[in-house]
């Protein structure tokens, strides 16, 4: 070329004539995202909800037995001072919500049915809480040694003392023959029977002698043969109607009475009344 058309130079870049950028160039700014807060929300609500479930259960669970206690000092006639101690199973809420609860476990350190004092638990299942029979309900009631004599007394046999010696009892008195008394212990392995207490002898003493039943009889007559014999003893009348007993054992120096609850007791009125003997 030649020097009467010299090649000029580029332009220096200026702010009046801004470098344009090709689409789809590495130099193309790209959109910021913007991140999903959604799950976070969800988080806290399902939280939320976590806590006030929590708050109503304990609610639920301090509530529930004091209701429960006044339900039950109400339909058995108990003293308004009543200690009573009352645990509900499972978790609650649901269980109110279907209107009915699934286990109900009841203590207490003294009650007294009729004649009768003693500890009592009873578990009750099927509970409903708008009305009507439960499901099912057993328990214990525990009693001295001084509870058990005044039950015995109700039997045939002579006592006077009696000594607990797991798993049976003995039983020292006397009875009369001629006018005069004759020591006699008796000694007896407790159960139940139809509902009624059942004192089944092991062993028989009169004046030091350890005899059987024919001894006694042919010695002592047929008053004091009976001895030698089953003694049944009902405390019906001293226990609501809708209790039965179903079994007596020794356990230490308590008595254990083992009770089935007739679920109407709930709504019969008649069951909550003492039963009878006759």
């Amino acid at each position: 070329m030649s020097d009467e058309h010299p090649t000029l130079p580029y332009p220096e870049p200026s702010s009046e004539h801004p470098t344009l950028v090709i689409p789809g160039s590495a130099d193309e700014p790209r959109p910021t995202r913007r991140r999903a807060r959604w799950p976070w929300v969800v988080l806290v609500i399902v939280l939320v909800l976590a806590a006030l479930v929590v708050a109503a259960e304990f609610l639920a669970r301090a509530i529930l037995p004091g209701i429960v206690r006044g339900i039950v000092i109400e339909q058995l006639d108990l003293p308004q001072d009543q200690q009573l101690d009352v645990d509900a199973a499972g978790i609650l809420l649901p269980q109110l919500i279907g209107g009915r609860l699934d286990e109900l476990h009841l203590t207490t350190d003294a009650v007294t049915f009729g004649g009768i004092t003693g500890a009592a638990d009873v578990t009750a299942t099927g509970i409903p809480l708008r009305g009507g029979d439960l499901t099912e309900a057993h328990g214990t009631v525990r009693i001295d040694q001084a509870q058990f004599t005044d039950l015995v007394t109700a039997s045939d046999l002579p006592v006077d003392e009696i000594g607990f010696d797991e798993p049976n009892v003995t039983a020292s008195g006397s009875f009369e023959v001629f006018g005069m008394p004759v020591p006699v212990s008796v000694t007896v392995t407790p159960g139940a029977d139809a509902g009624e207490l059942l004192l089944t002898p092991v062993e028989l003493q009169i004046a030091g002698l350890t005899l059987n039943a024919a001894d006694i009889a042919e010695r002592f007559g047929d008053a004091a043969a009976q001895l030698a014999g089953p003694q049944r003893i009902c405390i019906a009348d001293q226990l609501p109607a809708g209790l039965t007993v179903t079994g007596l054992e020794i356990d230490g120096t308590e008595a254990v009475i083992d009770l089935d609850v007739d679920g109407a007791i709930a709504t019969d009125e008649s069951l909550q009344q003492n039963g009878s003997c006759d």
